[in-house]
């Protein structure tokens, strides 16, 4: 037998509505259901995690001032970015191997996110097809992640499907030439148990059976300005680049073009050590100074984070992890039910901070806090 035929993968199957207290207790649910290698490859950082879990702990940096007699009743939670109008002004993450949280893959999660209403993001390590996911999506809106190829052809081929399966956005992720040092991959022997068919015509192999190291490999390792600029020309679609860390790289991506800034240390996952990613959010807003919207992800877990994201300079909120989590436990309803509660727990938070709209939170002034 080969290796193909003797590896299995029992990713979850059930499909259901679930409580969500808060989204780091999915995290302790989603390890009882999920098979080791695939829980860790989705919940793990690089290196010491160190960057992991500054993440989390940033959020503390900042606090909310309460406020009363604001008038304020049944917070309003629609904002719009790139021309979509969305009733909450949080998306989908682009990650890969969504099929290690639950047999559904992609498909489930786009069904969750279709059902509950906002975007997705599509990545290019996706485990199912184009078609496979818009089964989910059904007509919903949905931009691309592209880890570029060596070859250009290529890049041209894998952007032509997905313009043509309806991606309005281009999403160029630019931290992650290589993997970064993730010792619990490391540890658990971790290959993909299934093909990557987005990307598999620029692999040596389909995707299966491979490591991130030799997937990462066969990529584009030299990202500059210039793949900014071809994105933009060939596509014809608004160019976001993803991972930016400083002002320093946000001033040069909107140089060479792009459309918008993704502020993001890849959760973790990239160079530990690394800044937590709300911790560069301000002054990276400073830097934009409103020419391009700022989208925002890494250690998102709460309302209030959402609502500090978005008055530090964030105009859109990017869920990853607990997104998956909701998968493996409940398929495209578990989705549903997270993004539901990060619309409640929102909701909430600006009830009590006095604000109305997205519009009021961007004008909020957060105040330090001492650890």
């Amino acid at each position: 037998m080969t290796m193909e035929q003797t590896i299995t993968y029992d990713a979850p199957t059930v499909v259901q509505d679930i409580d969500v207290v808060n989204t780091y207790e999915l995290e302790d649910r989603a390890r009882e259901v999920m098979p080791a290698g695939g829980f860790g490859y989705i919940s793990g950082g690089s290196g010491d995690e160190y960057t992991l879990r500054q993440n989390t702990k940033a959020w503390n940096h900042k606090g909310i001032l309460p406020r009363v007699l604001a008038d304020v009743e049944n917070p309003d939670l629609s904002t719009s970015i790139l021309g979509h109008d969305i009733k909450v002004p949080f998306i989908m993450a682009p990650i890969a191997a969504h099929g290690l949280a639950h047999a559904t893959k992609e498909a489930g999660t786009a069904k969750g996110v279709s059902e509950f209403g906002t975007i997705m993001s599509i990545s290019a390590y996706s485990g199912a097809k184009f078609e496979e996911i818009e089964e989910g999506l059904n007509g919903s809106p949905r931009w691309f992640q592209i880890y570029m190829s060596k070859d250009d052809d290529f890049n041209r081929n894998i952007i032509d499907e997905a313009k043509a399966d309806g991606a309005t956005a281009i999403i160029l992720t630019a931290d992650a030439t290589l993997s970064g040092n993730r010792e619990t991959d490391i540890r658990n022997k971790f290959v993909y148990p299934f093909g990557m068919p987005i990307v598999s015509r620029y692999l040596t192999g389909s995707g299966k059976n491979m490591s991130l190291n030799n997937i990462y490999a066969q990529s584009k390792q030299k990202i500059s300005p210039r793949d900014v600029k071809f994105l933009k020309d060939y596509s014809g679609l608004p160019v976001f680049v993803k991972g930016i860390q400083s002002p320093e790289d946000a001033v040069l991506a909107i140089g060479a073009g792009a459309d918008g800034v993704w502020v993001s240390n890849h959760g973790g996952r990239q160079l530990d050590g690394a800044p937590a990613s709300f911790d560069m959010l301000e002054s990276i807003s400073k830097a934009v100074a409103g020419r391009v919207p700022i989208v925002f992800d890494s250690g998102v877990r709460r309302g209030e984070h959402i609502f500090k994201a978005i008055a530090s300079g964030a105009d859109i909120i990017v869920v990853g992890r607990p997104v998956l989590y909701g998968l493996a436990l409940g398929g495209w309803k578990g989705v549903r039910s997270v993004l539901e509660y990060f619309e409640n727990d929102l909701k909430r938070v600006m009830q009590l901070a006095g604000t109305q709209t997205i519009e009021d939170i961007k004008k909020t002034t957060l105040i330090d806090l001492k650890d």
